[in-house]
């Protein structure tokens, strides 16, 4: 945070694509854009200094992209800002693999303002901003299920699979108890154990390893 506001570093080899996301966060009262980049190279030593909330990061970039960007600042950072990558196009194949790297969530180039801000907002209030349909095109695209043997090497309970597979369908936590008929305490607590168990860093990670582990198929 940045003088209460949350604090937003741009990384776009394009710089009219960053001048139009700095009009845009820069016009909320509670969102301030602390840097730009021009490549993925930059991010880490940016980060370290300016201490971003959130990284709105290209996921294609001419020297280190998106994916290289994101995975360096998940596995070096004891505590990463939360990364939203974005894309031209929705079938992005990178996209995919951005997410596995360790990216909060994604977005299109051509979305709303409004639509850029609430994805700000939701990464940087903890939550991961899950496309399932999305997230389904992209496994499947993939290939699916690629040989992987399920999540049984994971110990999950016959409820947290439930959960994980609710999950997966982009309900939310009040959305899951109402469908289980449990409290929305006890849904945290499964969810937290499935993140746990996965070693994922949100639902998001839950649901592409429940994905590439068979654990979950496409169609």
């Amino acid at each position: 945070m940045t003088d209460g506001k949350t604090a937003v570093l741009l990384v776009d080899d394009e710089e009219l694509i960053r001048a139009g996301l700095r009009a845009i966060i820069e016009a909320e009262p509670d969102l301030t854009v602390v840097g730009e980049a021009g490549d993925g190279a930059e991010v880490l030593p940016m980060v370290t200094r300016l201490r971003p909330d959130v990284v709105l990061m290209d996921v294609r970039m001419p020297a280190v992209d998106g994916i290289q960007a994101s995975r360096h600042l998940v596995q070096t950072l004891t505590d990463p800002p939360k990364i939203l990558v974005v894309t031209t196009f929705e079938n992005d194949d990178h996209v995919y693999d951005a997410l596995l790297a360790g990216a909060n969530g994604f977005l299109l180039k051509r979305a709303r303002p409004e639509e850029i801000v609430r994805a700000i907002r939701v990464v940087a209030g903890g939550d991961s901003l899950l496309f399932p349909a999305a997230i389904r095109a992209l496994a499947a695209a993939r290939g699916g299920r690629r040989g992987g043997r399920g999540l049984d090497h994971a110990g999950l309970t016959e409820r947290e699979a439930e959960v994980l597979r609710l999950m997966a369908t982009g309900l939310s936590n009040t959305e899951i108890g109402e469908r289980l008929f449990v409290s929305v305490q006890t849904v945290k607590t499964h969810v937290g154990n499935v993140l746990a168990k996965l070693q994922a860093r949100d639902r998001t990670q839950a649901v592409i390893t429940a994905y590439e582990s068979g654990f979950i198929t496409p169609g």
